[in-house]
């Protein structure tokens, strides 16, 4: 193997990645709930406890999929691409969502050049060959298609499907390999016709990718989807295409060609890191990426197969998921993000979203079921905290009472509690990452500390006090626990209770503000709206 440009650091830091999201349009349910809230989870819970997290993403501005929608419309591509990024950034906003760096494709001098280089490189030593193979081409148009530019049967699963990689299956093909191609800006039927570009040969890589798809602690659907790539012979991946929006290929012999998107898309961000460039930073030792298992080959298969061939031994794990469908209800078309936000709050549609998570099956999102999860949220978690906040403002004067926490049955809440702490660190970590455990341990959380409250309502002096006490031992404990999933209300819960959010996910955080501290109840719900 050739000598490594670069070899990862032993930092500890995890780098969190997800795939670029293509600006060709606004940001639907189906597209949050996948890979982003969960990375914004395991990152908020990370740097809560204290340990460095670096979350990154990018958006795919050069995909077809942005060429046909700017065509459709009669406008620039750029344009398009502007217009629906910020929008899309916007809304990640919105949701709580807070990346490190987003990566612009479009705009980023640097990464451009970036990307050109890592992509002489890879030629210089041999990785990508010519080849000339048919692909799809329009008469009427003139053209030769590439990706959303076409639309056919996928070869391999039969499903609706672009040229090079197919979003139900995530198996790559030919664009000529397609049944019933049509082109998608006439309705042509196409023909095939020799095209020369250059290709990426995964097979001088099998016995490096398989020794990677090994150790890598693959989802099950992913392992064994690379078992399926690997059984017939690994595929030879198309890494330019021809014309239209990208950077241009910079070997001489396919000038007018781009990078291909999909290449892109996979070594985007380790690019954009600078990692890969001679004397640039080393890489992350540790990284996790988190996508739709459409988008798989480029985290599972394409990315490393480029570090292998410049020598630096992947490290990434890769987590996906599987389909977030959409039920359109009566009244309401689609499920964009933002009205969503905009009526329900962050708290509500990240909890939702999460509690759904598509990681081993598909789901199918429905209003109904985000409604029943505000419902949660308003009567039982905020309905706790309201008669907490009252009761300590008729008992104590608003203010935390003296004394240690106690009443009857506090030393049993207080053990599972504990025990709860444990779950969910278990449910956050990166190791053992599913999120959707933290919901229900949480809803515990909360219904035994009302129980807790309203066993103790009828006391009176001393054991009231050591009750209330009790229960604002619980209440920090709720913001920070909460914290990595609706960030909006644990915030302002802590805001409350006059104590600092996002703090470690451990059972120390069971402590109540010292005595006399002032508890100021919000004017409005805590969590959702």
């Amino acid at each position: 193997m050739n000598k490594p440009i670069d070899t990862p650091d032993d930092s500890g830091a995890l780098w969190i990645t997800t795939t670029p999201l293509a600006p060709d349009g606004e940001l639907h349910i189906g597209r949050l709930a996948g890979p982003y809230v969960a990375a914004d989870v395991l990152a908020r819970f990370l740097r809560a406890d204290g340990r460095p997290a670096l979350l990154t993403t990018g958006t795919a501005d050069h995909r077809s999929s942005v060429a046909v929608r700017a065509r459709r419309t009669g406008r620039d591509a750029g344009q398009v691409a502007d217009g629906f990024r910020a929008a899309i950034m916007a809304d990640w906003r919105r949701a709580g969502i807070v990346f490190d760096r987003v990566v612009r494709p479009l705009r980023d001098r640097s990464y451009r050049a970036a990307l050109a280089r890592l992509f002489t490189q890879l030629h210089a030593r041999g990785a990508l060959v010519p080849r000339t193979r048919p692909a799809p081409y329009c008469e009427p148009c003139g053209q030769v298609l590439h990706g959303a530019h076409v639309r056919g049967g996928c070869p391999h699963c039969g499903a609706l499907s672009g040229a090079g990689v197919c979003r139900v299956c995530a198996r790559p093909h030919q664009g000529a390999d397609l049944t019933d191609p049509v082109c998608v800006r006439c309705g042509a039927a196409t023909v095939p016709r020799a095209w020369r570009g250059l290709w990426l040969p995964l097979e001088p890589l099998r016995h490096e990718l398989v020794e990677h798809w090994d150790t890598a602690r693959l989802p099950p659907r992913l392992a064994a989807y690379c078992a399926r790539l690997a059984a017939g012979g690994l595929p030879e991946i198309a890494v330019s295409s021809p014309g239209g929006p990208g950077v241009p290929v910079p070997v001489e012999g396919f000038t007018g060609q781009r990078i291909d998107a999909g290449f892109e898309d996979a070594v985007m961000q380790v690019v954009a890191q600078g990692g890969l460039q001679p004397g640039g930073p080393a890489l992350p030792q540790r990284a996790l990426h988190f996508g739709g298992f459409g988008h798989a080959l480029g985290p599972a298969v394409l990315l490393p197969a480029v570090l292998l061939a410049l020598g630096v031994k992947p490290v990434q794990r890769t987590l996906v998921n599987w389909t977030y469908r959409v039920d359109d209800e009566p009244g309401r078309h689609g499920a964009w993000a933002l009205d969503l936000l905009n009526e329900y709050g962050s708290d509500t549609v990240r909890r939702h979203v999460v509690e759904t998570w598509p990681l081993g099956r598909s789901t199918v999102f429905r209003e109904a079921g985000l409604h029943r999860t505000r419902q949660v949220l308003d009567q039982e978690w905020n309905g706790w905290l309201r008669t907490l906040f009252a009761a300590v403002e008729e008992d104590s004067g608003g203010r935390v009472p003296e004394g240690a926490p106690g009443g009857a049955g506090w030393e049993e809440l207080r053990a599972r509690l504990v025990g709860a702490a444990g779950e969910l660190r278990a449910a956050y970590e990166a190791g053992t990452f599913d999120p959707r455990g933290a919901v229900p341990v949480l809803d515990a959380v909360v219904r035994g500390a009302a129980e807790f409250g309203r066993a103790h309502g009828g006391a009176g002096g001393g054991p009231r006090h050591a009750a209330l006490v009790g229960q604002l031992a619980v209440a920090p404990a709720l913001a920070a626990w909460s914290w990595p999933l609706m960030p909006e209300g644990a915030e302002r819960l802590a805001a409350a209770l006059g104590t600092a959010a996002g703090g470690p996910v451990t059972a120390a955080a069971l402590a109540a503000p010292p005595a006399g501290t002032r508890i100021v109840a919000p004017g409005a719900p805590v969590f959702a709206f």
